[in-house]
């Protein structure tokens, strides 16, 4: 069967049902305080001018039951970032369970993702980090740096919608259903 990285098409398509509009107000007006105490959590890592993308990722993940923490969601966080912005995100990435990175070219660009996913790595590496590498059209290569190639990487069995998601590492697969509740 074919792998496929999964791209900004796919997880637009994505949002076609009547749950999707559910979930993207959930992930719109969640705000939090802490991280719930009960489910999984993943810490999302992204690129904060990419909106569409996250708020894409944040419905699949919530679709599969999941909780997400995403740091300008949070109210605790400070209004101008700061020294107490970077010790709340190394909290907040200790009280997550998984860490995954939304692996854009923007994202692999910006000095916060890159900063979070090495305290990510300190913090949850090997089986509680993921990147997902996200294209701009179906089809495309992923050209991110060659040191995201040491991490499990989330992919897809089909080209054309978001399901069959997988993360793959060292040529072994387990679904990300699979993968978030270990």
């Amino acid at each position: 069967m074919a792998e496929y990285i999964l791209s900004k098409e796919q997880l637009k398509q994505s949002r076609e049902g009547s749950e999707y509009t559910t979930l993207l107000n959930e992930a719109r007006n969640v705000r939090y305080y802490g991280i719930p105490s009960r489910g999984i959590t993943v810490f999302l890592s992204h690129k904060h001018d990419e909106m569409a993308v996250l708020e894409n990722v944040i419905c699949m993940l919530k679709s599969l039951g999941i909780s997400v923490y995403v740091d300008w969601l949070d109210e605790g966080m400070p209004k101008d970032t700061c020294g107490e912005t970077a010790r709340r995100i190394k909290q907040k990435i200790k009280e997550c369970k998984k860490f995954i990175l939304l692996a854009t070219e923007g994202a692999i660009a910006s000095k916060w993702c890159n900063w979070e996913l090495g305290y990510g790595d300190a913090q949850k590496y090997l089986d509680n980090i993921a990147i997902m590498p996200i294209t701009e059209r179906r089809r495309e290569t992923f050209s991110g740096s060659e040191y995201l190639q040491i991490y499990p990487v989330i992919k897809s069995d089909y080209e054309y919608i978001v399901t069959g998601c997988y993360v793959e590492y060292e040529g072994k697969r387990i679904s990300l259903v699979d993968w978030l509740k270990r």
